[in-house]
């Protein structure tokens, strides 16, 4: 692992003002495995400086066990340590904000009593004004019942809301909706899905996350048959969208054509199966996918209802053995399982020009080191390795695409649009084993995926209009 800013402080000391004893500090940071970051001078007073040291670490207790290094130092005083992660939590992270300004009784008569009356009635009489006439038309609602919250399991609805939350800040930021987090305090499927439909009149798409498996699949193909508006399971399709755009990349590097390879997965749970599908729906042929018990194939044990659907459209010729096994001259092999899901072995029974994505979060199957030299092509679901498979460049641009449209749904099609639009990001001269997925910040992303979705939506039949000329922000 390496030190991260997700695990920073800024520390606070008082020094001894006298040649050398920063020099302790920085060596107690640097021999205790910290990062040293920014250091700033609070204030000098007789005989002493206050100092801000900001510094990074691995983890929790690596964290901890900087700052213990720190007070350790003869001639410094820890006066307090700050979590720099938690500052930035401090209130939530978003707030609503008006457009246009109160100032004035005309002001308020026409954003409120009485003006307001005319408006509600005007939607009362044709309905489809709602969409020019209220926050419908860029408004997502982020829903989650917290019961598979990243790495940490189920840990409620208030658990869950900090995850929501920079949900919504990244669709403002990088698509401009304004997206709201709704953590509901039930993990019913009928509640959650009355629930949901209940606030649906107030948003133009619903966005499910970390709702656990296989009781997400039910909740949304249940509001999908229920609502007008996308409903998208953005731990499922999300991961989809942007491992296919990778996948579409990788092939380039390694000239090989979707259609013709052999693609062996591990993790049949709910981004393992939406993988499957909008691979199979790109063009591909041959779909292995393992669980623990091994191969998934028709008539097998162990199925679920969700597995054994699985089973029916992928595996062509019913192939048995373990992940390890149906690695043998496989061209790609993508993860969404556990680490150690495969061997180093496996990896090396592959194809000539193997690609490998190892997406477990935050130890992936296999890491990039182990396999250097044995696949062409390296991605994983990690910041800190190159060819980071993260959803963020996939939903801010689709559920942009889907609203200018007003979209009825998200279906193969628009996911597939989705996936080219980033890939197209990279441009030949830029194309390189160590880049196929674009940056989190390249600014081109969410325009070309919106564009792309509002496209397909409409030559689907799923727009209700065309997409405006200039997208709104």
């Amino acid at each position: 692992m390496h030190p991260s800013a997700s695990f920073s402080a800024t520390i606070r000391v008082r020094l001894e003002d006298h040649p050398g004893t920063f020099a302790k500090l920085a060596t107690a940071i640097g021999d205790a495995g910290g990062s040293l970051g920014a250091i700033d001078v609070v204030r000098v007073e007789q005989g002493q400086k206050i100092r801000d040291v900001t510094v990074m670490a691995e983890d929790d207790q690596h964290l901890e066990r900087i700052v213990d290094a720190v007070r350790a130092v003869g001639g410094i005083e820890v006066e307090a340590v700050s979590d720099r992660t938690f500052l930035m939590h401090l209130g939530g992270k978003i707030e609503v904000t008006p457009r246009f300004p109160l100032k004035t009784r005309d002001d308020l008569s026409m954003a409120y009593t009485p003006g307001v009356g005319r408006v509600s009635k005007a939607i009362h009489e044709d309905p489809e004004k709602i969409w020019s006439l209220t926050v419908k038309r860029n408004t997502v609602a982020v829903v989650s019942d917290g019961t598979a919250v990243l790495g940490l399991g189920d840990i409620g609805p208030g658990g869950a809301l900090p995850v929501m939350e920079g949900k919504a800040v990244l669709f403002k930021e990088f698509a401009g909706v304004d997206a709201f987090p709704i953590c509901l305090d039930t993990t019913d499927p009928d509640e959650i899905v009355d629930a949901v439909a209940a606030i649906a009149p107030v948003f133009g798409g619903i966005n499910l996350e970390d709702i656990s498996a296989p009781r997400c699949f039910e909740i949304e193909e249940r509001l999908k048959e229920r609502l007008d508006i996308p409903v998208f399971h953005d731990d499922q399709h999300g991961t989809a969208v942007v491992c296919l755009a990778a996948l579409i990349n990788a092939l380039r590097v390694v000239d090989k054509k979707i259609e013709d390879v052999r693609i062996v997965t591990t993790g049949v749970g709910a981004a393992g199966i939406a993988v499957a599908k909008v691979l199979l729906a790109a063009g591909a042929r041959e779909v292995i996918g393992c669980d623990q018990h091994g191969a998934v194939y028709v008539g097998r044990d162990h199925l679920n209802p969700a597995k054994a659907a699985f089973a029916e459209i992928t595996n062509p010729r019913r192939e048995q053995g373990t992940a390890d096994e149906l690695l043998e001259g496989a061209d790609v092999y993508i993860g969404l399982s556990v680490p150690g899901a495969i061997a180093i072995d496996g990896i090396r029974r592959m194809a000539d020009r193997a690609i490998v994505f190892a997406l477990a979060n935050p130890i992936p199957e296999v890491f990039p080191e182990d396999v250097a030299g044995l696949a062409e092509v390296v991605a994983t679901g990690r910041s800190d390795y190159p060819n980071q498979i993260n959803n963020v460049l996939a939903f801010p641009g689709i559920f942009r695409g889907a609203l200018d449209v007003r979209a009825r749904d998200i279906d193969e099609s628009m996911k597939v649009a989705a996936a080219h639009a980033i890939a197209s990001t990279i441009t030949e001269e830029e194309l390189s084993p160590d880049y196929v997925v674009p940056s989190v910040f390249n600014r081109a992303v969410a325009p070309a995926v919106a564009a792309a979705v509002a496209a397909a939506a409409e030559q689907a039949g799923l727009a209700r209009r065309r997409a405006p000329a200039q997208q709104p922000v």
